[in-house]
Parts: C-alpha cells; structure tokens; sequence
C-alpha cells in the first residue's frame, strides 16, 4: 500500500503544480503583456486605418539600420523597403478571393494586410480574422523585393518603388481558378520589372514573381528576397490553458533539421544567418502562420534581423543577372492561413509539421486522422469526439476489464482488510505481510486501479493537444450551449458533470483502509473539477463519456465478481 500511496501523493502534487500555474497564468500576467494584448485587440478590430510604413521605427523616424546581406557580400545596398517620404495617392490595392481579401501597398508592393474570409475574428464577431495587418499599433506584413546592386529596393538606389497597377481593386469571379495582379515600374534606365502575385481558388499558398525585362545598355543585377517583419505583440489569435500556450515565433525548415524554433528572445540573441537549399521559413502562432518557400534547388541565405521594434524574418537569393535585350523570372511562394495538415503537405516538406501536436505526435496525429474521418461521417466534431471515445475505450476493454477485476475483488474482500487492520493495526510490517498475502490469495493487485488512468494518460495528453492546436475544431460548435469545443465550456457544466461521474465511479472502488488514502480520494474528484474548468470543452467530453463507459464496465464487472465471490462461500 505503500507504492499506491506514493501513486497517488505525486498523482496530487502534479495535479496541485498545474492548477499553481494556470492561477498564475491567469492572474498574474506582467502589466506589460496585458497592455499589449488590449493593443493587438484593437489593432485588429480596426480601430486605426493609419499606416505604419515598413521602415518606420517607434517615433516615426525613418530607421538608418541595413538589412540582410547578399550572397555576394554586398551590405552595403541592402536596405528595408518602403519610406515614410513618399506620398502615393491611391495607395492600397484590394485583392479579393474564395478565402482571401488583401491589402497590397503601391509604395514597395509589399502584402500589408490579409483577412481570411472562412475564418471569423472571435465567436461572437462577423468580421474576417485578420493575420497581415500594418496600423499605428500592430505590424505584421510580408514584404519582397529587389535589393543588391541594381535592386530597385535598396537603400542606395533611393526611395522604394512605387508600382503602377491597372485597376485598384481585383476579384477572383465565378468559374475563374486563379487570379494575376501585376504591379510594373521602369527605372531610369529603362528596365521594366513587373512584380505579379498569383492567387489560385480555394488556397492560400500565393506565388511571388519578379519579371525583368532589361532594355537598357548594360548587364542589370539584383538579388530577390522575402522577409516577415512582425512587431513583438502577443498572439492576438491565441487561446490560453493551464499555463501552455502556442508557439509564437519562427521556424525553420533545412534538409538538416527540418524544424527549428527561434521564439523572439532567441532572434534577438543570436540572429539566424544560413544557407539553405529546399528549405522554408515560417513565423507562428496559435493555428495560423505566414510563411516563404524559396523556389525548388535554389539556394537562399536565410537571415534575421531588427528594424528598430520590428523582427524582420526572410531570405536572399543569389543576384539575378539580365543581359542587354533580354529577360528573366525569379520567385517564391508565400502561404499566409491556417495550420491545416493536408494544406501544408502540398506547400513543402515538413510544413505539416507547424501542426505542433508536442512530444506524443506519434500518438496525437493518428487520433487526429481518427477524429477527423469520425468528423466526415458525422459532421459534428463533438460526437466524433464521442465516437473517438468509444473506440478508444473499446481499444483498452480488456486491460480495463482485468483492472477492474482486481478493484471488485478489492472491494469485496474490504471486511477482510477491516478485521487486519483491527488485529494487526500497531505492527505496520505485520499488517503489510498480512495484506500481501490476502491479496495474493484471492489475486489481486493492489495497483490494478490505477493502471487505466496511467495507460490512458498518454491518449489524454496527445488527445488535448489535438484539441488545442487543430484549426479545425476552432468555433467548432457541439449542442445546445457548447457553441466552442477548443474553449473551456461558459457555464461549467461539462466539469461538473465529469466531476460527479468521478464520484459515481470512486463509489465502485473499494475503500482504502488507510484514512489518509481515504481522504485523498475522496478529495480527487473535487480537485480533478476543478482543474478541468479551464480545459477545452472537448477535453472535458472525452473524459466525461470515458468516464460514463468506464462505469457501466465496471458496475458490471463488480457485480459479477461479487457474486462469484458469495457462491465460492456460500
């Protein structure tokens, strides 16, 4: 008895640890992060049109800092796109199409804003999330360019271009499957450059090229680049849990370690420089990304940076070079939308893997494959939930059964134990000999409750992860008043109710003959209530139908047990 005690004391201090975190989680948040996150909340509700050009630091000066440098080693005409001098009438072109509505800016053609249409900005909330946005309170944008020698981008070749477009507003039409925005600029010397962006149905991955058509008398050079530049602002997207929150930061992918993080203290620290060939870089945050692919077999020097506040994210190419009279392409790809497996498994190898199911993957996307064909029969991810349940008890029925054969025994031979305690009660090592030998005499073991909840903890884990990281089950509704699975359910009803399914089920258990074991169970489902108030409300369903199966098993299997147990004396 002395193993399950230790069970149960580090089962409550893990329990105890938690809940300690996610009070502190909760209610004791630096001023600072709170201020920010009421920023990003009326940043992205729309409360500012204002624009913060890309170049511009806190104050409004233009910053004097270069960026990246050029394979070719050329630092010195690397500079940030956009500047705050130049004044664009008509300024901002709209893109809409099946899932997106962009915002491009004239002033560099960089991506300042995207609204995704399928996806709403909170649960109450019409309006389209919105992930790119460029205010006066919150930065987030994808910028390209030429930089380098020739690079109508550069710092040294003056202000950032500003492109020249048929019409200010373009829109995907009915039985069109893709869309071509191209933005043109001719520089001084007579070189056209048309920057088009490709929008394909029903996708978010958008194409990215630069066309250069050199008229001029001499050999044009530039290399193309893609960066993210994103302010230090907490996830606006994100839904916290018990302490653990989604990963907020930037990941890349090389054919070396196909998936390396870098939140803002580590760019900030040791910013990333390498070269990476059929790699990608992507920043993160809870559900959605933003990402670049580099073109197929192209090397890219992947970089980090600061803009003054701002992170800047991307990569360079090696210099393009154009002869007199002739023309090239150079591109990328970007995807700018939600962590969908099947999607980022089409953009580039190990995209999927922003999809952070944690260290029990293994576990958690087989349960998620599971739970989404589940969700194809039915259309409702609560009862696939459900359904989940009931295949993974079925899964566990006979480890379950034989624990819950020991349990019955247990409870059967209680008076047994009574009469040892009373005989035996001052000679501890009496009493546990005494035990061990009852136990062994009608096979039991002792630790045989706790084997279902130990083995299923696992599929608990990975499963809550699955529930916290699929884009799918967010504002995903169950019935009546569950209108959001990935949230903590608004009125408690569900803990509670698994709170006293816990309770029925503890009744069935045979009660520890030590008072202090005691106590604690009976203490275990008040505590276990409690902590699942703030867990998703489709954590909680699965606990709560496991429960309900786990109590019909065992009723049934306590009342078979003690009535062969009263025939074998009878």
């Amino acid at each position: 008895m002395d193993i399950q005690r230790i069970v149960l004391f580090a089962g409550l201090a893990i329990v105890s640890y938690l809940m300690v975190l996610a009070w502190n989680e909760d209610y004791n948040q630096p001023q600072t992060e709170q201020v920010a996150e009421e920023t990003s909340s009326s940043a992205q509700s729309g409360d500012s049109d204002d624009l913060t050009l890309p170049d511009e630091s806190a104050d409004g000066s233009e910053s004097s800092e270069e960026e990246f440098t050029t394979p070719e080693g050329d630092s010195e005409a690397i500079g940030s796109t956009g500047n705050g001098s130049v004044e664009v009438s008509d300024q901002l072109i709209t893109v809409r199409t099946d899932v997106y509505e962009l915002k491009i800016d004239r002033l560099g053609g960089n991506l300042i804003e995207s609204s995704l249409l399928q996806y709403d900005r909170s649960l109450d909330s019409e309006e389209s999330l919105r992930i790119l946005t460029n205010t006066n309170r919150r930065t987030y944008i994808m910028e390209s360019g030429l930089i380098g020698r020739d690079g109508i981008d550069s710092k040294r070749n003056g202000n950032a271009p500003v492109y020249d477009v048929s019409a200010s507003e373009f829109e995907l039409e009915e039985g069109e499957d893709s869309l071509t925005v191209d933005l043109s600029y001719t520089t001084d010397n007579d070189v056209e450059i048309t920057k088009r962006y490709r929008f394909a149905r029903d996708s978010y991955e958008i194409d990215v090229r630069y066309l250069i058509d050199n008229q001029s008398d001499d050999v044009w050079q530039a290399n193309m680049t893609g960066k993210i530049v994103r302010d230090q602002a907490p996830d606006p997207t994100a839904q916290n849990s018990l302490g653990i929150r989604a990963f907020l930061g930037m990941v890349v992918s090389t054919p070396e370690d196909p998936y390396e993080k870098y939140d803002f203290d580590d760019l900030t620290d040791e910013p990333v420089n390498q070269s990476v060939t059929n790699g990608w870089l992507a920043f993160l945050q809870h559900y959605f990304l933003a990402a670049w692919v580099p073109e197929r077999d192209q090397p890219a020097q992947f970089q980090s940076t600061q803009r003054g506040p701002l992170h800047v994210m991307g990569f360079v190419y090696p210099a393009t070079q154009v002869q007199p009279g002739e023309t090239a392409e150079v591109s990328a790809r970007a995807y700018v939308g939600p962590k969908i497996i099947e999607r980022l498994e089409e953009v580039a190898p190990n995209l999927d893997r922003t999809v952070d199911f944690g260290f029990l993957f293994f576990i958690a996307l087989p349960l998620f494959l599971i739970l989404d064909w589940f969700f194809g029969l039915v259309g409702n991810w609560g009862v696939a939930i459900i359904l989940l349940t009931v295949l993974v008890k079925a899964v566990f029925f006979k480890l379950s059964a034989t624990s819950y054969r020991s349990m019955a025994r247990m409870r059967a031979v209680a008076p047994q134990l009574t009469r040892l305690k009373e005989l035996y009660g001052d000679d501890r090592q009496r009493m546990s000999q005494e035990m061990m030998a009852l136990y062994k005499r009608e096979k039991i073991n002792p630790l045989g409750g706790c084997l279902p909840i130990l083995v299923q903890m696992p599929v608990f884990i990975s499963l809550y992860w699955v529930l916290f990281e699929s884009v799918q089950l967010r504002h995903a509704p169950f019935m009546l008043w569950i209108h959001d699975l990935s949230v903590m359910d608004p009125y408690f009803i569900l803990p509670i109710l698994m709170g006293a399914s816990m309770m029925l089920q503890m009744s069935l258990n045979p009660t520890p003959p030590d008072p202090m074991q005691a106590k604690i169970m009976k203490m275990m489902p008040i505590v276990f209530t409690v902590f699942f108030l703030w867990f998703p409300a489709g954590l909680v369903l699965y606990w709560l139908v496991n429960n309900i199966l786990s109590i019909s098993q065992q009723w049934y299997i306590t009342r078979k047990i003690e009535g062969e147990m009263a025939t074998k004396k009878s």
